[in-house]
């Protein structure tokens, strides 16, 4: 047993990046009881129940993919990539669907395709992004990014990711208004707390708050499971039942009680279901392309800039910012599109809800491994996995925000040409909920102002192709309309 727990030891560095086993197994077990819902979510993205729901995604052929198959795959594919991930790169990063392809997939690339073609699109994806890091353009990018940048970038996803605790839990709320003379967001229900759900988050957060406070051994853990037993509790008081898109004061994602079945056997038929070409015949090959390189380029930079982030967050990078060993971290990152896609369960990518785990002292790709085995497991017990109701695992969310924004510490805001970019790249990604935007937007104006102020020399050749690539890509729409 001692030889067993050597060769662990050593093959993931536990103890030469000061953690323990424990650690990394609680820190596991908190970063897939933060990540968990996306096993319930992604179905409800890209799946239906039927072609006659009044939601449904339908492709350009009014086919829809059924939510248990996409639950189905999205646990597969979460658990196989996270695992290898962990035992490959040795992060602890857990990968599963990324929210924004997967949006970007039901919204507007599969009402002009068929869903096979629309998975061959984000295989397509993968490949090149794979091809990238093997080149090791990917890696070069990754290490020209000016420290100022990756320490807004960590600061960016820590503002990113308590923002979407606090929408998820309903904290924060948009505020319908057709006329536009009220803020977009406002707090809870007309100004208050009105509702059981965000009541369990706000006893969360302060909750956590304390137990990090403390110094309390597997505090987010703790939190997220007496949350859970304080909203199972509520609910079986009260009654408040599911929010379905129609009760504010509903639980928002899942209802927090044991389901009638604990045990479902996974529908795996979508495994395959791809057409790699299909989408250039349909569409044309200037469309399709155009596509891809929506795919490519916010692939590229989400993985980065989360990599970044947690990277820092866990002080598992160099003097300069960077990961050692980062080539291998994004070519497995890449083949997550590629196995996603292959599996229709969209694009897989290292997930931001991470630094709750590393917040627990997870800092190897052991807790990747424990994550990916829960993830397996969740293909069996689906209905399991909806006890957790998001308002008990956003407070980890906002907590892990909290402790992330401090990067901001190494940023020098009193040069106004780093402090601009710096804090562009913080807001954006908040405010457009897109971790690729943030960094697209701080590239550029870190550009800009370089040439403005008389320094364009000491800009890296690569900051300019990567800038000159956003300038594109933020200008999609209308260079599409141009050509279309």
């Amino acid at each position: 047993m001692a030889l067993q727990s050597r060769l662990l030891d050593n093959y993931f560095k536990i103890t030469e990046r000061g953690s323990t086993v424990g650690s990394e197994v609680r820190g596991g077990v908190v970063t897939f009881v933060a990540m968990a819902y996306i096993v319930v979510l992604n179905p409800l993205i890209l799946g239906s129940f039927s072609a006659e729901d009044s939601a449904a995604k339908t492709d350009v052929l009014g086919n829809i993919l059924p939510v248990a198959q996409v639950a189905a795959v999205t646990a597969l594919v979460a658990g196989f990539m996270s695992i290898v991930f962990g035992i490959v790169a040795n992060y602890p990063f857990g990968i599963a669907a990324g929210l924004g392809i997967n949006t970007l997939l039901a919204v507007t690339i599969a009402p002009q395709v068929t869903w096979p073609e629309a998975m061959g699109l984000v295989v397509i994806d993968g490949i090149i992004i794979v091809l990238l890091a093997v080149t090791g353009f990917r890696t070069a990018v990754f290490n020209a990014i000016p420290a100022e940048l990756k320490a807004a970038i960590a600061a960016g996803i820590g503002a990113f990711i308590a923002f979407i605790g606090l929408v998820d839990s309903g904290f924060v709320r948009r505020i319908p208004d057709v006329a536009g003379t009220t803020v977009p967001v406002g707090l809870g229900i007309d100004g208050s707390i009105a509702s059981w759900p965000t009541a369990v988050f706000v006893f969360g957060v302060l909750l956590m708050g304390i137990l990090v406070v403390r110094k309390v051994r597997g505090g987010l853990l703790i939190g997220i499971v007496t949350t859970t037993v304080v909203a199972a509790i509520i609910e079986a008081v009260t009654d408040v039942g599911p929010s379905n898109g129609v009760d504010p004061k509903g639980w928002n994602l899942s209802v927090p009680m044991l389901p009638d079945q604990l045990f479902q056997k996974p529908d795996l038929a979508l495994v395959g279901d791809v057409n790699l070409f299909g989408a250039f015949t349909r569409i044309g090959v200037l469309a399709a392309s155009l596509l891809v390189f929506t795919l490519v380029l916010a692939n590229f930079f989400d993985a980065m800039g989360t990599m970044t982030g947690l990277g820092k967050e866990g002080k598992l990078v160099d003097s300069k910012g960077n990961l050692p060993g980062i080539g291998k971290a994004l070519v497995v990152e890449g083949t997550g599109a590629i196995v996603g896609g292959g599996a229709s369960a969209s694009s897989n990518t290292v997930f931001v809800e991470s630094a709750s785990g590393i917040a627990e002292g997870a800092r190897t790709g052991l807790a990747n491994v424990v994550t990916g085995v829960l993830f397996l497991a969740a293909m069996f017990l689906t209905p399991l996995t909806a006890i957790v109701p998001i308002e008990a695992a956003a407070p980890a969310l906002v907590i892990v925000g909290a402790l992330m924004i401090g990067q901001v510490r190494d940023i020098d805001f009193t040069k106004f040409d780093v402090a601009l970019p710096a804090f562009l790249t913080i807001v954006v990604m908040p405010f457009t909920y897109s971790i690729a935007n943030g960094i697209g937007v701080g590239f550029i104006t870190w550009v800009v102002l370089a040439v403005g102020s008389g320094k364009a020399k000491s800009v890296h050749p690569l900051l300019w192709v990567v800038a000159a690539l956003f300038v594109a890509y933020f200008s999609l729409g209308p260079i599409t309309d141009a050509v279309t």
